[in-house]
């Protein structure tokens, strides 16, 4: 079997302002891969699309240019680490994991299909039915808007529930860090709203704080220590990704539990952090690190530490299929994210929708990942900035 092509899609779902960037990978004997690199903020979708039109064929006269276009698929380790590579020199991290991630997807997706099992199976079978899941509380801006719309979601079956308390404050900061601080009005009403939150949907529901690496080592701490009352599953993100002596610093003032890995995208990336023992779960994104051959490494290296691993997900429907892909298999998991309010969006992008009830995602046992793309949704709702670039 030989890739004849690959083929990408940006699509923005409704009421979104964020584009889903999803790709699927021919070959000559008819089977189609599908895959998910959706990369928000920034235009970072956009650069990856272009990206990828590059990589299908290879640069002539220019050294590490191998293109992808009549590649074996079943080779999968053997292309991730061929691209991996080529851009060592631009950085292999983030950019190059995130174009990886699609294609490493559709490889897989390829493999399952071509014999006729699940992606699951394939990486050494069952470990669980099912995959437990947490969404996120929304309506933030108001205490009682919030409460209200978790304990609807807690009616729904949901177990496990995120959210930024800070982000009425914080919104404004968002991927802007400066000075890293909250003013005291911020960090009251976020205490306050954990407070409403956990007497409303009593002890037994799991929540978590999400703090979008906005603050400094001072702040963090602060507010690590502030919210422990409120019995959380984590503390997720307090600081920026780049120090791991910051993030030395925060472990030893605090003992609530840390969450981290967004933003860290390979096994080397988690190494320090797991030998060290500065964070108590890791939440690689697998749209961002590679898919699901590099999540299921940083899976098991994990296991090593007895860490849980709970995949990040901004994204679109490949990334909580694939993802679930992955927690079917390896051992050490705690949820994966996806967010009930985007559930409509997800489902608009595949032709079968996510079976997700009982605070589970219940995956099919079709072969490969057991999801198609839904392109008469995908060509009506298209990204409107890749809709200029392609038609220039």
């Amino acid at each position: 079997m030989k890739i004849t092509d690959l083929k990408v899609y940006l699509t923005r779902p409704k009421s979104s302002t964020r584009s889903w960037l999803f790709v699927e990978i021919e070959t000559d004997e008819g089977i189609t891969g599908t895959g998910e690199s959706t990369n928000s903020g920034g235009g970072g979708a956009l650069v990856l699309a272009q990206t990828y039109n590059m990589i299908k064929n290879d640069l002539e006269g220019q050294d590490f240019s191998e293109g992808l276009i009549g590649e074996d698929p079943a080779n999968i380790d053997y292309i991730w680490h061929k691209i991996y590579r080529r851009f060592g020199t631009l950085g292999s991290r983030g950019f190059a994991t995130t174009l990886l991630s699609g294609i490493d997807m559709a490889l897989w997706d390829i493999k399952g299909k071509a014999l006729n099992r699940p992606v699951w199976d394939l990486l050494g079978g069952k470990v669980r039915e099912s995959v437990p899941v947490y969404s996120h509380v929304g309506n933030l801006e108001n205490i009682e808007t919030a409460v209200a719309d978790a304990k609807r979601q807690v009616a729904l079956g949901y177990e496990a529930l995120k959210l930024d308390p800070f982000m009425p404050e914080m919104k404004f900061h968002h991927r802007r860090y400066i000075d890293g601080k909250i003013s005291q009005s911020g960090a009251t009403y976020a205490d306050d709203l954990m407070g409403e939150l956990r007497k409303n949907v009593g002890p037994e529901i799991e929540l978590m704080i999400d703090a979008h690496g906005n603050f400094d080592v001072s702040t963090a701490t602060e507010l690590c220590n502030r919210m422990k009352k409120h019995n959380l599953v984590w503390f997720e993100e307090p600081l920026q990704p780049e120090s791991l002596e910051a993030h030395r610093q925060l472990r030893n003032n605090t003992d609530i539990n840390l969450c981290i890995g967004e933003r860290k995208f390979t096994r080397w990336d988690f190494a320090p952090y797991l030998q060290e023992g500065l964070v108590n779960y890791i939440m690689p994104d697998i749209c961002w690190t590679g898919g699901i051959s590099e999540m299921k490494r940083i899976a098991v290296l994990a296991e090593t530490y007895y860490v849980p691993i709970s995949p990040h997900d901004a994204s679109g429907a490949f990334n909580v299929i694939t993802g679930a892909h992955v927690l079917m298999n390896v051992p050490n998991i705690y949820r994966l994210e996806m967010t009930d309010h985007a559930l409509e969006n997800y489902n608009s992008v595949i032709t079968e929708p996510l079976d997700i009830r009982d605070g589970h995602i219940h995956l099919n046992d079709k072969p490969g990942l057991g999801y198609e793309l839904n392109h008469d949704f995908i060509s009506s709702n298209p990204d409107p900035e890749w809709e200029k670039i392609i038609n220039s």
